[in-house]
């Protein structure tokens, strides 16, 4: 017992000061992470956390395989019910838990609806057309990613039918949208798939829905906003401008935990109901069992943030990113995207470093002075390995309060990091110790004051509670 008590509190120890660094002492501004609210959580440790709640749609009703879950399909049908009303659509499936499986899923459902439609042995998509990973595109729609054995081989090449989207000419961050169309139409895909993981522009969805009517049968066009989607309406309305599907992960942009979503509008007489219904059978039981019911609170705790605080967040976020991406260039960084347009329209400012050394080298020198990023190969690039870029974002941070003057400090300390190769630990942290309070969601006390019966709950005893409550009255005072 005394063995297990050290090691457990070794851990502890561990978690205790990497909690410290990286919610005091740093600035987080890596673009997939952010940090959930302090009532989300909460919500995360409860009861459910440990439970399970299966279900399927069988003969038109929704069956669940064990006892004792009332609440949790109650809080499931609420998180639907506040997701659609962040997307204004009609259809919302929350059982994935990350975005990359997310859309495997989709991959497997379209699989399963053209087997079934062509009513033939099972195959796989004929061509899927996405965004190279070399220029931006995420792994998960690649073949060596969520994509892999869900496409078919091209016999000449023996390589997966992909085709990426062709890109402009004078900016390697957005698609060209005439050679795309002509692609289209020559290529036929099954599948096309917008978004990416180095985001800074929108993607031309209405061009792609526009062309697609000509051709029968209909490709599906999907979206993956993963790394958008928390600005979801001021970035881009995917669904509205002709977009089937919208993928996405919740804990980058948007507030929640780690955790997978997808929405669409295929009601029932809708073309592509069939396909709905191969996603919730991929869903469940193609791709999950135990579906993490404890952050499956959290994220309805988040969406109920996201949508109280949408609008005054998503603003904040896109101003921060241009300031940001602006200051880094008058400390003489090398900021990627056209200048006369901002450098983004997103959460996202990717960095040009290679003058300064490697991308991987460049984001170790930025985490020994607490700003932590990651490295990025850019489109010009041979290898990720030999990286030219640091990928930022403004998300996490501006959760924490900074506007934009802030960033343009931190901007400063970084490029005494990058381009003078000084050592700022020191002032970063103290510049840190005034970004603690995280906004766009209740203030603490109301949040502990709401969240007091979570935590008590939790302990085994009475006794237990109140000695830890006496233990955070003293942290905190």
């Amino acid at each position: 017992m005394q063995d297990l008590k050290s090691r457990l509190a070794g851990l502890a120890s561990r978690i205790t000061e990497n909690n410290r660094w990286r919610q005091r002492e740093c600035f987080n501004i890596i673009p997939s992470e952010t940090t959930p609210s302090l009532l989300v959580k909460m919500c995360e440790i409860s009861d459910p956390a440990g439970r399970y709640a299966e279900h399927r749609t069988m003969k038109g009703k929704e069956i669940y395989f064990y006892q004792g879950i009332d609440f949790i399909r109650e809080v499931e049908e609420q998180a639907r019910d506040a997701m659609r009303e962040y997307f204004g659509c009609k259809e919302a499936e929350l059982r994935t838990i990350s975005g990359q499986m997310a859309n495997e899923v989709v991959f497997k459902a379209m699989a399963r609806y053209l087997t079934r439609k062509a009513k033939g042995p099972m195959r796989r998509m004929k061509l899927v057309m996405n965004n190279d990973l070399s220029k931006g595109g995420h792994l998960s729609s690649q073949p060596m990613g969520a994509l892999f054995n869900y496409v078919e081989e091209d016999p000449e090449t023996g390589k997966e039918s992909v085709v990426n989207f062709p890109i402009s000419s004078d900016n390697p961050y957005k698609i060209d949208v005439p050679r795309m169309v002509e692609l289209i139409r020559e290529k036929k895909p099954d599948l096309i798939v917008f978004g990416k993981s180095m985001f800074i522009y929108p993607e031309p969805v209405k061009e792609a829905y526009e062309t697609v009517q000509e051709l029968d049968p209909r490709p599906v066009i999907m979206y993956d906003m993963a790394h958008v989607l928390g600005l979801y309406g001021a970035f881009q309305t995917p669904l509205e401008e002709g977009a089937d599907i919208v993928t996405g992960s919740t804990h980058k942009t948007f507030f929640g935990p780690q955790r997978g979503v997808i929405v669409s509008n295929f009601v029932k007489g809708h073309d592509l109901r069939k396909l709905w219904i191969e996603i919730k059978g991929r869903t469940f039981p193609g791709s999950t069992s135990n579906h993490h019911l404890g952050t499956l609170l959290g994220l309805l705790a988040a969406t109920y943030e996201m949508n109280m605080f949408k609008e005054e967040y998503q603003a904040q976020v896109r101003k921060n990113a241009r300031a940001f991406a602006q200051a880094l260039t008058r400390h003489g960084l090398k900021v990627e995207g056209d200048a006369a347009d901002g450098y983004t329209h997103t959460h996202q400012v990717i960095l040009r470093v290679r003058e300064h050394g490697f991308g991987e080298d460049v984001a170790r020198k930025l985490e020994n002075n607490n700003i932590v990023c990651n490295y990025q190969a850019l489109p010009d690039d041979e290898s990720f390995i030999e990286s030219s870029g640091i990928r930022t974002g403004v998300q996490e941070m501006t959760r924490f309060g900074m506007k934009e003057d802030d960033f343009g400090r931190l901007a400063e300390l970084m490029a005494d990091v990058v381009v003078n190769g000084k050592d700022v630990r020191a002032e970063v942290m103290k510049y840190r110790r005034g970004f603690l309070e995280m906004q766009y969601c209740l203030p603490p006390a109301e949040a502990c004051e709401i969240g007091a019966g979570i935590l008590e709950s939790v302990f085994p005893t009475a006794e237990y509670a109140r000695a830890f409550a006496e233990r955070l009255s003293a942290l905190t005072s």
